[in-house]
């Protein structure tokens, strides 16, 4: 089974550092919004992680309640792979 939440925090502090912005300690309880990171960088994230892991769970056909912390975001990454 992949490791989920070390390629989604691997991902994170990668992509902060490239596009060089200053991002809140990582835990379960950060709120996305208070994250540091841009609309571009999420973007990036999410397509790094598609590239990556091979899925991309926020293009399922059904409705998805987006995740609001970095907690919600990896759980649901780890709910999408259990699926694939």
């Amino acid at each position: 089974m992949l490791d989920i939440k070390a390629a989604v925090i691997g991902q994170f502090e990668q992509v902060a550092r490239e596009q060089g912005k200053a991002i809140a300690q990582l835990s379960d309880g950060l709120v996305l919004l208070d994250s540091g990171l841009d609309s571009l960088c999420f973007a990036i994230i999410v397509a790094r992680l598609e590239d990556s892991l091979g899925f991309d769970p926020f293009s399922a056909d059904e409705e998805i309640d987006f995740p609001v912390t970095l907690g919600d975001f990896i759980r649901f990454y780890e709910r999408a792979a259990s699926s694939v």
